[in-house]
């Protein structure tokens, strides 16, 4: 094989990957609520449930719309996140962006991050997700906003053994009525507004 195939099967590769890691997105917090992400993207298709390995999932920050902190991931090597693969198209991607308060020059809420996940048939695919960006001291979710992200890890279908440990993790009871702000009828739709600019991921 010459060095120009080389060259050319190598950058063939690397553009599949780059337009896959632009088209797939991982949801591994309220964004999994399929009612919430379909306030937010006008066509969101669910690809699969995946796994993020070596991470897990973190909250940190106070949502005045959850009156809670809010979930990212953060390294731990042997750990793993269940969440959901999407496809999005551009136009969503920058809805999504919008919500997210995730800015180019890297000083909103939350940035993009590149990694792979697996999903159920074992397949890796190149995402994009948000992590937060100044983080701080640990804080609990509000109890309200732990239940929203675990009906869309229910509706999705993860794993039983992971939705049962989302259940029992550490939460505090929202001392008002939330989600607090959103223009969005809570009685219709849990999903946080985008003038929230710390909206989970």
């Amino acid at each position: 094989m010459s060095g120009n195939t080389l060259i050319s099967i190598l950058g063939d590769r690397s553009a599949a990957a780059n337009a896959e890691s632009s088209a797939y997105y991982f949801a591994y917090g309220s964004n999994m609520n399929l009612e919430q992400i379909r306030s937010r993207c006008s066509r969101p298709e669910v690809v699969s449930a995946a796994r993020l390995s070596d991470f897990r999932l973190s909250f940190y920050g106070h949502s005045v719309t959850w009156d809670g902190a809010l979930e990212t991931v953060e390294p731990a090597p042997g750990s793993h996140v269940w969440g959901v693969l999407f496809r999005l198209s551009h136009r969503d991607w920058e809805n999504l962006d919008d919500c997210q308060d995730a800015r180019m020059d890297g000083s909103g809420a939350y940035f993009h991050s590149p990694a792979t996940v697996t999903d159920r048939e074992g397949r890796e695919h190149f995402i994009r997700l948000y992590r937060k960006n100044a983080q701080g001291e640990p804080r609990d979710p509000s109890r309200e906003y732990l239940e929203h992200i675990v009906r869309g890890a229910t509706e999705n279908g993860l794993p039983a053994d992971y939705i049962a440990a989302l259940q029992n993790r550490p939460a505090t009871k929202a001392s008002y009525p939330v989600p607090k702000g959103s223009r969005f009828d809570p009685a219709k739709s849990a999903g946080n507004s985008c003038n929230d600019c710390s909206s989970g991921s």
